[in-house]
């Protein structure tokens, strides 16, 4: 499965990335590396280097504008990563977590799970 291959291919890093162009464009429509840059709190380089590296993985295009689009593939990863980000934030919310560690926590288990357990983890929440 090219999705499966294409998620090991890119480390937890790339994965925030996808995911907070997601965010963003929910919010604001249109997302360019600045807005990026101010949302995730790093430097204009360092976002240029991940853009970069994720426009040769193939899931971003930035059009003539400067604004990033997530292709199917981007959004595909994006999409799976934020599903379990806000999951697991509503998990460990509910349990009694503290909102602001829970989405620290989230962000980290995110990455680490497997599909498997996660979809196992899910199914047995909605039960």
């Amino acid at each position: 499965n090219l999705l499966k291959a294409t998620m090991m291919n890119i480390h937890a890093s790339g994965e925030d990335y996808l995911e907070a162009i997601l965010v963003l464009q929910k919010k604001k429509g249109r997302v360019r590396s600045v807005d990026l840059a101010l949302h995730m709190g790093f430097s204009k380089p360092s976002i240029s280097h991940a853009v970069g590296l994720l426009k040769k993985e193939g899931l971003l295009t930035v059009d003539a504008d400067g604004c990033l689009h997530l292709t199917n593939m981007g959004k595909d990863v994006a999409e799976k990563i934020y599903e379990r980000h806000l999951f697991f934030t509503e998990q460990l919310v509910a349990v009694g977590v503290d909102q602001k560690t829970a989405e620290q926590d989230a962000c980290r288990i995110e990455h680490a799970i497997s599909e498997e357990s996660f979809q196992k983890l899910k199914a047995s929440v909605k039960k």
